[in-house]
């Protein structure tokens, strides 16, 4: 996962990691989300409607659809699957990432098109 890595690098210069411990809620499903998550460390698995649908790797980023989307809101909860570090920007720190990092914006797209591909492959 060398790309994903690479985009959650830029995450580095914002806030100290978040430390979760396995089966701590990072974010659920409906709620207003504030910031998007790079995962340094550990698992965390995304689900929908009580059923695990995706888990996320170390160097994958996630979380970012409550930034782009009007609503604003989590399509899914986010579970630490095992003891977890991540790092997180918020909506300013998203926008000027990606105003002064185009590379951030292609890495980001790419990271939500793999895992929609994947997912797509499930159904």
């Amino acid at each position: 996962m060398s790309e994903p890595a690479r985009t959650v690098s830029i995450f580095h210069k914002a806030d100290a990691p978040l430390f979760k411990k396995a089966g701590e809620t990072i974010f659920a499903e409906g709620e207003a989300g504030e910031v998007m998550y790079g995962l340094l460390t550990g698992k965390v698995d995304l689900v929908v409607k009580g059923k695990v649908v995706e888990t996320i790797q170390s160097g994958d980023v996630f979380g970012e659809g409550a930034l782009v989307q009007p609503s604003g809101t989590r399509a899914s909860t986010a579970i630490a699957r095992s003891d977890c570090s991540l790092v997180y920007l918020n909506q300013e720190r998203f926008l000027f990432a990606i105003q002064n990092t185009p590379m951030f914006a292609i890495e980001v797209m790419r990271s939500y098109s793999d895992r929609l591909r994947r997912l797509k492959h499930l159904i």
